[in-house]
Parts: structure tokens; C-alpha cells; sequence
């Protein structure tokens, strides 16, 4: 009985009824009582290992292999597409609605660490980095991206936090749609007003969960700073940007209760695990991909996708109220 027990966590059909598989809690692996003892988890063990569910794997896959080409092929970060599709997933894990929107903006960003890396070494090698405004803007994106995650994100309900990536990536994908990039128009400012455009960047990034992309490209482009240059240190950004905000999202949500199991704060570790290593394949495909595929009019593709993920965060926030 006891074997069974044990297998029943690792293979459905060894489950046994949910009555009593829930009176026998001291069969559950070592991380299930664990996490039903600090109260962060579901009571059902099922939900509890929810992370060794083949088809939650495949769904999960699918999404970093997608997100990873697109972010090759169009040179954008993954977060405006992982989002809305993260908040979907979590919400069918039972996760209450407020904190699945918090937890997929925290692991959107997380993946931000790993596909950044792949990306600025491919710039970096065609010397398109420019690593003097790196190094300027990136003291103010650290602070900005923690004062988002450690204070802001932490203060604010995820309904509100859904209305308002609704309303970026709407004007986000405007943008896209229209390919309008702002006339360069003066030179970048000097220390201080790059410490505070780097945290205006951080600070926003940070409540949507996005690499920053669509506010540092524009800026620097505005600044006079050539657009291939622009992406290349917009991706070179993307890890402080994330590695900011990820701190602040582990520590601020280490007393939140109902998160599902293996999370780091609001960070769904399993989620992280599976679409980062899928999204780090396929990025370079897609990179080759940008130079044989009408870019132009693959954007207003996606754009007009954005749309339709951006009205669906703008309807969870709104009916959260």
C-alpha cells in the first residue's frame, strides 16, 4: 500500500481516490509536506506535483519554443506573449486569479536571464553592442527594477498590475503595427539622465514583466543611437533588467500564501525551467529566420496579436473588480 502510495505522485495511474489519498498526507514526497506545512500550497497533492504532469509539460514546451522564435525572428523580448498565456495556464492550476497574474509577469521575467545571454553573444560578435550606454543605463535600471518588484509589485493587486499590461501592450503593439520609430532628434543625455531614463526602463519592465524593449529602443533611437545598435543594447539590457527584478520578486513574495509548489517567491520554478530551455533553442532559428521572412509584415502579425493578448489581461483585470 505504501508503494503504491509512493507511486502515485509520479504516475496517474497509480493514483488512488481522492478521499483517501488526502487522509494519508504522510505518504506525500518530502517537498509536499514540506510546502503544505509552510501553508504556501494547495491541500491536494495533485496540484502539489502538478509540475510532473506530462500534458502541463507540453503545453508549457510549446510555449518557450514559440516565444523563443518570435523573439529571434523580431528581435522582442518574450514577455508580452508569455503573460497572458502564463495567467491562463496558472488559473486552470487552481491558482487564485491575483496571484497568477503577479506569478506570470515574475516568470516571464525570469526567462528574460537566459534568452538575453544567447541573444547579446550574437550581437556582441558583430560589435552592435554598445556597451558605454550599458554600463550608464544600467545603474538605474537595478534600482528602478527594484523598486518595482520589491516594493510596488508587492503593494499592488494583480488585477490592477493586468490593466496595466494591458494598456502597455496595447500601446506597445501600436507601435509594431505602425513600424514607427521616433525622428533622432538630440544626442543621449548625460550620467544623470541616463541613471534616470535606466530606471524609468527597470521600474516599468518590472510591473509588466517584459525585457524593456519597447522603451529603450525608441529611446535611443530618439537619442540618435543607430537602430541596429538600439536592439543590440536593448537585448544587452534585458539581463539586468531581469536579474533586478527576479531578486525583488523571490524575496517579496517569500511570505505569500497559496503558491503553487517549487515556486521562489512568485516564481514558478517549473514553468521557468521548461520554457527557458525551449526558448533558448529556437532563438537562434529564429535570428536565421529574420533574414528570409518578410520581418515587416510578420510584426504587424504578431501586433495584431498583441491586441488580442492585451483585451484579454484588460478583461481579467477589469472583471477582477
Amino acid at each position: 500500500t505504501q508503494r503504491l502510495a509512493a507511486l502515485a505522485h509520479l504516475n496517474p495511474r497509480f493514483r488512488m481516490p481522492v478521499r483517501w489519498h488526502l487522509q494519508t498526507p504522510s505518504f506525500c514526497p518530502r517537498q509536499c509536506s514540506n510546502a503544505l506545512r509552510r501553508r504556501r500550497a494547495f491541500s491536494t497533492p495533485g496540484i502539489l506535483c502538478m509540475m510532473l504532469d506530462p500534458l502541463l509539460i507540453v503545453e508549457l514546451g510549446i510555449l518557450g519554443l514559440g516565444t523563443g522564435f518570435l523573439a529571434g525572428l523580431l528581435g522582442i523580448g518574450g514577455g508580452m506573449l508569455l503573460v497572458p498565456f502564463l495567467t491562463y495556464i496558472l488559473g486552470h492550476q487552481q491558482v487564485a486569479p491575483d496571484l497568477a497574474v503577479k506569478m506570470a509577469i515574475a516568470t516571464s521575467m525570469a526567462t528574460i536571464m537566459f534568452t538575453s545571454v544567447s541573444s547579446v553573444r550574437a550581437h556582441h560578435k558583430r560589435g552592435a553592442v554598445r556597451w558605454d550606454i550599458v554600463k550608464r543605463l544600467a545603474p538605474g535600471i537595478v534600482i528602478g527594477g527594484l523598486v518595482a518588484s520589491l516594493g510596488v509589485f508587492s503593494l499592488l493587486k494583480g488585477a490592477f498590475l493586468a490593466i496595466f499590461f494591458g494598456l502597455f501592450v496595447s500601446f506597445s503593439a501600436f507601435q509594431m503595427f505602425l513600424d514607427k520609430k521616433p525622428a533622432p532628434s538630440r544626442q543621449m543625455p548625460g550620467p544623470g539622465g541616463q541613471l534616470a531614463a535606466g530606471g524609468l526602463i527597470g521600474f516599468l519592465s518590472g510591473l509588466v514583466g517584459a525585457g524593456g524593449g519597447f522603451v529603450s529602443v525608441p529611446f535611443m533611437t530618439w537619442c540618435n543611437v543607430a537602430i541596429h545598435n538600439a536592439v543590440a543594447t536593448s537585448a544587452a539590457l534585458g539581463f539586468p533588467i531581469a536579474l533586478a527584478n527576479v531578486v525583488g520578486y523571490a524575496v517579496g513574495g517569500q511570505s505569500v500564501d497559496g503558491l503553487p509548489a517549487a515556486s521562489l517567491g512568485y516564481i514558478w520554478l517549473p514553468a521557468l525551467a521548461v520554457i527557458a530551455t525551449c526558448s533558448v533553442m529556437t532563438a537562434p532559428l529564429g535570428a536565421r529566420a529574420a533574414h528570409q521572412l518578410p520581418v515587416k509584415q510578420l510584426k504587424r502579425v504578431f501586433a495584431s496579436l498583441l491586441f488580442v493578448l492585451a483585451a484579454y489581461m484588460l478583461w481579467k483585470g477589469v472583471s477582477a473588480f
